[in-house]
Formats: structure tokens, C-alpha cells, sequence
């Protein structure tokens, strides 16, 4: 009798220690797991573009900034008349501060890559006022719709610049 009920200890021991065992192992998988869960995984892809410069791969670009009553704006252009439109245009019914345009040289392929820009938008109806960012301008166009859902637009403005 007394082997039997010492067996059975063991046994109880042994299937304690085993559930206590399993616990821990489980936790430590589950730990791991959700830490891999939310890290973010970063794409280390080195491929890189290659463009020759030549006079022809060059665009010359406007940055331009307009400090009005109501705020700072700025953005880029591909031509100076369109960096004095889009002056005229973001400050219109504001009073102007100060102005500036400037130019510069950028590759023909960084100008003309969309993925690398921010996209400022402003949206006034006749009952209110919203602004904010978006990372692409069909999205920065979903804003204001939603946003002025329902009510008569009065502005709307959406503005471009790089990524920095």
C-alpha cells in the first residue's frame, strides 16, 4: 500500500512539475510571438535606382512660401508662373506678409515620384473649417469630401511638398 500511494505522489508530483513546465514553455512562445507581432519589420531592400545625370535627367523646381494673416504655406512647383499661382492662389482673401520662391535642381525621377510627398489640405464650408495631412492626394481629396459631407464648399485647397 504504501509504494502504491508513494507512487502516486510521484506521479502527481511528476504531472505538476509537467503542466508548471508546459506553462512556462507556452508563455515564453507567446511572449516571443507577440513581440514579433508588433515590431515593425523594415524592408532592407538595397536596390537601388541608377540615373545618369545629363543635362536632360535635370528639372529645375520652384519651393515657394507664402506667410499670410491666417497661417504659412508652402509647396513646390514646376515653373515659376505656376509657383505664383499657387502664391495668388493659397492666399487669396488673406492678408500677405511676406513671399518668397526659390529655385533648385532636382534628378527628372525624384521630381516626378509622387510616393515621396505630403500633401497639406484645407476644406471650408459654410458652417466650418477643416485642414490636415494626407500621404497621397486622391486621399487628401477623400478628406474633404468627407469631411464636407453634406454641406456647400465655400474653399479648398491642397497643397504638395517633399517628404524631409
Amino acid at each position: 500500500m504504501k509504494i502504491t500511494k508513494k507512487f502516486h505522489e510521484h506521479l502527481n508530483n511528476i504531472n505538476d512539475v509537467s503542466k508548471k513546465s508546459i506553462l512556462i514553455i507556452g508563455t515564453v512562445v507567446l511572449s516571443i510571438l507577440n513581440a514579433h507581432a508588433t515590431t515593425l519589420i523594415s524592408n532592407l531592400n538595397t536596390t537601388t535606382i541608377g540615373a545618369t545625370i545629363t543635362n536632360e535627367n535635370i528639372l529645375k523646381v520652384y519651393d515657394w512660401k507664402v506667410e499670410t494673416d491666417k497661417g504659412l504655406y508652402s509647396g513646390t512647383s514646376f515653373s515659376i508662373e505656376d509657383a505664383k499661382q499657387m502664391i495668388l492662389l493659397t492666399s487669396s482673401g488673406d492678408i500677405v506678409r511676406a513671399f518668397k520662391i526659390e529655385s533648385y535642381f532636382v534628378l527628372r525621377t525624384e521630381a516626378k515620384n509622387n510616393s515621396k510627398r505630403n500633401y497639406f489640405w484645407e476644406v471650408e464650408t459654410v458652417t466650418g473649417h477643416a485642414k490636415g495631412y494626407a500621404s497621397t492626394e486622391a486621399y487628401a481629396h477623400k478628406m474633404m469630401q468627407l469631411v464636407a459631407s453634406g454641406d456647400a464648399i465655400v474653399s479648398k485647397k491642397i497643397i504638395s511638398q517633399p517628404q524631409q
